[in-house]
Formats: C-alpha cells, sequence, structure tokens
C-alpha cells in the first residue's frame, strides 16, 4: 500500500505526498501533460527538443545542475508520446532546493537564440546517432507510420525528420512553454523522508505564485479500425534480418486493457514466455524476441519483434510466429501459466515499489488517469483477471486484419515476393 496526501494549489497545481521515514531521501517528480501526441505533423520533435531546453537556464538560475550538485542531488527527464517527466532525488532535508530549481524553470524559462541553437544541434546528433546511423534504429519510424494513419502516435517523440528540429525557432519555443508547462497542466510529487504538511507549505511558496495557463482544447484525431492488415519490407545496412509485428491494443485506462497486458507476458515474459520457449529454445528460430505494449494513454501498440537466428527464411519466421499466436486464440490458458504470469507480475510491482522514484512516477502516472489511488487498485484488477477474458482479449487483438508487419532485412537478401504497403 502506498500511502499518499493529496491537494490542488488555486493555480490548478495537482501535489502529492507520499512519505517514507526508512529513507534520508526525495524525489521530486513533476509531470507535464504534454508529449509528441500533442505536436503538428509539420513540427514534430518539438516536445522532446523542449525537454532539453529546460535545463538551459531559468530566470534566477543559469546553470539549474550546480545548485542541485551542491545540494547532494541528481536529476533527470523523459519525454514519451504522452508525457513528459522532470524528476530529482537528493537528500530530504534539501528539498527546498528542487523546489527553488522546478519552480523557476516553470515560472520562466531563459529563452535565448544562443541557448536554443546549442540544443537543437545536441537533439540532431541525437537523431543521426540513435535512430538514422544505428542498425534498426528506423524501425519506430517505419512501424508507426505503417500502423497508425491519422492519430500522431504515427511519429515517435524524437520526430519525424530532423529538419523539423533544425527549423524551430524562438518564438515558437515561448508559445510552447507558456502553452504546456503551466502549473495547471502538472502534476508534482515528492516522496520520501518529508513531512506532508511542510511539502504543501513549499508548493505554495514556491509554485502557488505562478499564474496558469489557458490550456488548448486538445481532440486527438482518433485512429479508425485498422480493417485489412498492412506489410512493409525495410532493406538496410543490418547485420541479421528482423521481424516486427503490430497489434491496435487498448488504451491505458480502458478496462480491457488488464487482461490484454497479461497477453504480452503470456508470450514474452522473459525467457519463460512462450515465444522464447518455442521460439528461440526449441526451434531455433530467432536469436531473441520479445513481446510488450507501448503503454499508450490513447490505443496503442501490442509489438512483437525479434530478430532470426542463420538460415532461417523470414516467412518462416513469421509463420512460426502465427502458430504460436493461433494457440492463444484457440483455447484459454491454464490455470497454473495464468497464476504464474500473475505471480510474475507481483513480484516486478513489489520490485518497482522499492524505488521512491518509481513510486513518485507511478503516483503522477496514476494521478493523470484521474484516480492517484490506482497506484493501490491496479494489482487486484490484475489478479481479477480470468483465462477467458484473456482469450477474448487475445481474439479482439491478435487478428489478421488488426496486425502490421514490417520485414527489416539486410540489403543483400532483399526478396523480390514481398508485398509493400
Amino acid at each position: 500500500m502506498i500511502t499518499y496526501h493529496r491537494t490542488v494549489l488555486n493555480n490548478g497545481l495537482r501535489l502529492i505526498v507520499h512519505q517514507d521515514t526508512t529513507t534520508a531521501l526525495a524525489a521530486v517528480n513533476i509531470l507535464y501533460n504534454v508529449g509528441s501526441k500533442h505536436e503538428q505533423a509539420h513540427k514534430t520533435g518539438f516536445a522532446h527538443l523542449f525537454e532539453h531546453l529546460m535545463f538551459g537556464g531559468s530566470k534566477n538560475i543559469p546553470v539549474f545542475d550546480e545548485p542541485l550538485q551542491r545540494a547532494g542531488g541528481e536529476n533527470n527527464a523523459f519525454t514519451s508520446c504522452d508525457i513528459t517527466v522532470y524528476y530529482e532525488t537528493l537528500p530530504a532535508a534539501n528539498l527546498e532546493t528542487a523546489f527553488w530549481l522546478e519552480s523557476d524553470r516553470m515560472n520562466e524559462l531563459a529563452f535565448s537564440e544562443k541557448a536554443l541553437e546549442v540544443q537543437k544541434k545536441v537533439v540532431i546528433e541525437e537523431f543521426k546517432e540513435h535512430y538514422l546511423n544505428q542498425p534498426y534504429g528506423d524501425v519506430w519510424h517505419h512501424l508507426r507510420a505503417l500502423a497508425y494513419t491519422i492519430h500522431p502516435y504515427r511519429w515517435p517523440t524524437i520526430g519525424l525528420t530532423p529538419e523539423h528540429i533544425a527549423s524551430v525557432t524562438l518564438p515558437e519555443v515561448k508559445d510552447f512553454f507558456y502553452t504546456y508547462y503551466r502549473p495547471n497542466n502538472a502534476i508534482l510529487v515528492v516522496a520520501g523522508n518529508v513531512q506532508p504538511d511542510e511539502v504543501f507549505r513549499l508548493a505554495e511558496t514556491y509554485f502557488g505564485v505562478i499564474a496558469p495557463g489557458t490550456l488548448p482544447i486538445h481532440q486527438l484525431p482518433t485512429e479508425p479500425p485498422q480493417q485489412q492488415s498492412r506489410r512493409c519490407t525495410i532493406a538496410a545496412k543490418v547485420p541479421v534480418p528482423a521481424l516486427y509485428k503490430a497489434w491496435h491494443f487498448p488504451a491505458r485506462n480502458h478496462p480491457d486493457f488488464y487482461a490484454a497486458d497479461l497477453i504480452t507476458d503470456i508470450l514474452g515474459a522473459g525467457k519463460s514466455g512462450r515465444l522464447h520457449q518455442q521460439l528461440v529454445m526449441k526451434q531455433q528460430l530467432f536469436s531473441e524476441i520479445h513481446c510488450y505494449h507501448t503503454g499508450s494513454l490513447d490505443p496503442g501498440l501490442l509489438v512483437i519483434e525479434g530478430k532470426l537466428t542463420h538460415g532461417t527464411s523470414i516467412q518462416q519466421a513469421e509463420q512460426a510466429v502465427e502458430q504460436e499466436l493461433q494457440k492463444l486464440i484457440e483455447q484459454p490458458v491454464d490455470e497454473p501459466e495464468l497464476q504464474k504470469v500473475k505471480n510474475r507480475l507481483e513480484t516486478q510491482t513489489a520490485l518497482s515499489d522499492t524505488e521512491l522514484l518509481n513510486r513518485a512516477l507511478n503516483l503522477a502516472v496514476a494521478e493523470l488517469l484521474g484516480n492517484a489511488n490506482l497506484v493501490n487498485e491496479e494489482l487486484e484488477r490484475y489478479r481479477a483477471v480470468t483465462a477467458e477474458q484473456i482469450l477474448q482479449q487475445a481474439r479482439n487483438i491478435l487478428r489478421p486484419e488488426n496486425c502490421s508487419t514490417l520485414f527489416y532485412l539486410p540489403r543483400r537478401e532483399r526478396p523480390t515476393t514481398i508485398a509493400e504497403a
């Protein structure tokens, strides 16, 4: 049980405090409800670029890291399709330092052409290193574009092209900041050896004075149901062929999410998952194979990806995967296997909750989903999933017409008989 105290400041900032007296640390997590899905198709990668800009100095703090390091803390951040998160850990006695730092950059960044150009170069280099010049690095550019037709999940967080990042202007940066980086678009979670009343006081002092913004009303396009299978072949400089298959998957808040989530555990729970046992260990068609879902707030994707062993054809590999999926569709999982994946999930949850930062992030995401107490309720929802519900979700999701398939092949082995979309 993760206990917490919750309040909302007058400017709309949602504040959650989780007290843990067994540690000398405090974790500060601030989640902004903005990610790459809030971008426009002609200006992608902006949310991720902005994450970098937030470390470029604010009105009263030229270098964000220096005061935090002097206080014995460390920090990081990440951007996803749905959210942007900044977090710090530091001695609980120095909590006020984190409040000073985060509130100052929420209040006003130190906007400058120089800082913008520096961070644009950093992100463009990251784009080239990890996505353009890395084997299989652009997989999600192709797979998202194949699976989505109108929803902004069709581009990855890094963006569609480096040119979009290079063209960002300072007025656009300021507009983005004052649109999304407002207290009424943020959730602040403090976890650790802290007193809730003192945290509330600090929040009022540092964040309560920041004016709220007028948040845009987002009406993201709903991705239409996929009515036929889609296929694409990519030939590139990669060492071995790889297979990627993606199916549309329930949104994070959908009642079917929990049964659907357990499908990925049955198929891909490490070395005990069906795919690894059958296709890596027994048939030796893949050197590695994984099954997971994107966990998106809007309907996401269930993905199977694997790299083939030498001598295995891409058609043979795909057929073997489909045979394993057919088993899941034809009959319910037996009770021992279902209990095994539930036990594994329970163990993973317990291990995750040992980390203070994880508890803080999980509380923030649950609050964003509409109920902070989901951190305490979700395990029971997984325990209640039946084999019949998993069977039904497998049949709903793993339909051929709901699937997008990507063959990623070494250029010299590109076949001429595969239809492409």
